[in-house]
């Protein structure tokens, strides 16, 4: 069956419907939460509340053929109203596995991985949101800017901002202890 039609099936109360229409979409969904979030239980609440409101709202989607970034939206707005609705706390990051070859140095992997998390860590939820459409989530930066309802100028000045702020965090002088090889691994 097709999307436009799960889609109208969900719009009538067809709960079957509206859970196949999400069952492909999900994983994504979480993983976009969790990247902008930083923390899985505050993702899986902000999936939480971006499905209840997709129920509530998918008979007021005015066209079905942006399904898809309309969820995006709703994942996005329901991370920055948590992130707005909490105060700042250590949050303790789980990285997923990535869908990729194994790496030859799997130390370098590793390390490549905590310095690109440390990177994002320091971004704020906005910036961090527009980086995990746009990369996470394949989104072009005008689909973005609609997801999050701002201009494209700003989305394009927010993914330029936070892409030179995870350079310099990556350039910056390895912890102690550890030296910097060419191309930014670390030893």
């Amino acid at each position: 069956m097709d999307q436009r039609a799960l889609i109208e099936r969900a719009r009538g109360g067809d709960h079957e419907a509206f859970t196949l229409l999400l069952d492909v979409r999900l994983a994504r969904l979480d993983a976009a939460a969790r990247l902008i979030l930083r923390d899985p239980e505050l993702a899986r609440d902000a999936v939480q509340e971006a499905l209840i409101g997709a129920w509530r709202d998918l008979p007021g989607l005015r066209d079905p053929d942006r399904f898809d970034a309309w969820l995006h939206r709703l994942i996005v707005n329901a991370c920055l109203d948590l992130v707005r609705h909490r105060k700042r706390r250590v949050i303790e990051v789980e990285l997923s596995p990535l869908d990729m070859p194994t790496a030859v140095d799997a130390a370098a992997s590793i390390a490549d991985r905590q310095l690109l998390d440390t990177a994002l860590g320091r971004l704020d939820p906005g910036h961090r949101a527009v980086v995990a459409l746009h990369y996470l989530l394949g989104m072009p930066l005008p689909e973005v800017a609609a997801s999050l309802r701002i201009p494209l100028g700003t989305a394009k000045s927010r993914l330029h901002y936070a892409l030179g702020a995870m350079r310099t965090t990556v350039t910056e002088r390895p912890e102690a202890g550890q030296e910097a090889l060419a191309g930014g691994q670390l030893a």
